[in-house]
């Protein structure tokens, strides 16, 4: 079978740190390889793969900012559609631009959504409903006006992670620094509980970051900047917990995944795709607000790190993920 891959030219596809659209594209394509498909990964220049590489930027408008976004998406995306022909199927991790080209074309398009950046977007896919493959990653992020092949949920390389039995003391805040993600509430978490507070991740609002979290941060709040792959293992693997206080209906969260698959238990606000990840009392605990968060910071002990471990790794693994995959492409197939 031959495979064309669809990363996001934003990042390099695995990213170097942030990423998350671009490291499922990644899993997906090695993932696909190892099963015997020919795959070709439409992604940035400087990026990682066991199969072919078709680029047409050296790297991601990101981490060049002296290109243009849309130049770079327009350039890429056509790239894979006038070379379409040479495959059987395209599998598109690229949101709904792409989608415009599928009526032009014979090979069918399976797309991922990762999650809906506004409900502007959404007539774009009604367009396209009756011949394209929708694949949710969580049920909670679903369209109504929408048709779906499946749910697939985000799957993790398990050997990027460790089990670790005995955590230290401190809380973790993991993801990007924005309103969204909530770090401000996590800190308020943190001081109400009287822990220790790391903070990782990349600033992606400024404004916030230097009038919300500059001002609090202390020995006891500390940020540490985004980590990378080996940072994020130890970070993840020795929190006493992940909080993740979202104020948004958020369509997965790697990072949720990611801290159970070290062991980690997660608090989190009861929003999106949060009941689908997390065990309510068993890997974590669903809250509401933050008073609630910090009630739970006091029951941690009575969750077991080897269920978080066993729960994260039947159901959040590449294997997983891909094998889900392969038969929906089959399917689409015939």
């Amino acid at each position: 079978m031959k495979v064309a891959i669809l990363a996001p030219v934003a990042w390099r596809t695995p990213p170097r740190h942030y990423g998350p659209w671009e490291q499922i594209a990644s899993n997906i394509a090695e993932g696909i390889i190892n099963l015997g498909a020919e795959v070709t990964l439409f992604a940035t220049g400087d990026s990682i793969t066991a199969g072919t590489l078709d680029a047409i930027c050296a790297a991601g408008y990101e981490e060049n900012r002296t290109q243009d976004a849309k130049v770079l998406e327009c350039l890429h995306i056509s790239n894979l559609m006038e070379k379409a022909g040479q495959f059987d199927i395209i599998h598109n991790n690229f949101d709904f631009l792409p989608l415009t080209y599928s009526g032009l074309i014979k090979t069918p398009v399976i797309t991922t959504i990762h999650g809906f950046s506004s409900p502007k977007i959404i007539p774009v896919y009604k367009k396209y409903n009756s011949r394209g493959h929708y694949v949710s990653i969580s049920n909670a992020d679903r369209s109504r006006e929408l048709d779906y092949l499946a749910t697939v949920y985000n799957g993790l390389d398990t050997r990027d992670f460790q089990f670790y039995e005995q955590p230290d003391d401190y809380l973790l805040y993991f993801g990007r620094i924005h309103p969204d993600k909530g770090t401000a509430e996590a800190i308020e978490v943190a001081k109400k509980s009287k822990r220790k507070l790391l903070i990782a991740g990349i600033v992606q609002d400024a404004n916030y970051f230097k009038e919300k979290i500059e001002p609090q941060l202390s020995e006891e709040i500390e940020y540490i900047g985004h980590a990378g792959p080996d940072k994020r293992r130890v970070l993840l693997g020795k929190a006493y917990a992940l909080l993740h206080p979202i104020s948004f209906n958020e369509p997965f969260g790697l990072s949720v995944a990611e801290a159970m698959l070290c062991g980690t238990p997660v608090i989190a606000f009861n929003r999106g795709s949060m009941p689908e990840l997390i065990k309510d009392a068993q890997t974590g605990f669903l809250v509401n607000t933050v008073d609630e968060a910090v009630d739970a910071v006091d029951w941690l002990d009575q969750i077991s790190r080897a269920d978080c471990y066993d729960w994260a790794n039947s159901q959040f693994s590449s294997e997983k993920m891909v094998s889900d995959y392969w038969g929906l492409y089959k399917k689409i197939l015939g």
